[in-house]
């Protein structure tokens, strides 16, 4: 028998306006990142307004932002959802430099992954984010 998390439907927005990533972050986490989690329906956006509609629609657990993005970046757009939203997904920002950590912090992301992207690493950070907002943890704001 299931137990109710594994039977979930994640959704996931994937933003970035490059293909490449949006492909490399999906391709890395996979559909389902661990075994005790439900399977991930990623939303793929391609910009800004995209993410927009998506997480307005509601029942966005994750936010995955690429902090490269032009002309709004992931990072910008990660503070902004967390000063507008009063339920806000748990945002994931991709960077492409370990020392944009700092950034990410500033933007009040969640947890970031680095670029190029490690399958165990992502895994583990989208994971980790899926089980947070199962349980009700609320994210920063």
């Amino acid at each position: 028998m299931s137990s109710a998390p594994r039977d979930l439907v994640h959704n996931v927005v994937l933003y970035s306006p490059r293909p490449e990533r949006r492909t490399a972050v999906r391709s890395a986490v996979g559909r389902r990142p661990a075994a005790d989690l439900g399977r991930i329906n990623w939303l793929e956006c391609a910009t800004y307004d995209e993410v927009i509609a998506q997480v307005d629609n509601g029942d966005v657990a994750v936010a995955v932002l690429d902090g490269e993005a032009q002309p709004v970046g992931g990072m910008g757009l990660s503070r902004q959802m967390k000063y507008e939203l009063d339920n806000c997904p748990s945002v994931v920002v991709v960077i492409a430099r370990r020392d944009d950590r700092w950034l990410a912090t500033w933007s009040l992301a969640d947890a970031t992954i680095s670029y190029p992207v490690d399958p165990i690493v992502a895994g583990e950070t989208i994971a980790e984010q899926l089980r947070n907002r199962v349980a009700g943890i609320p994210v920063l704001r």
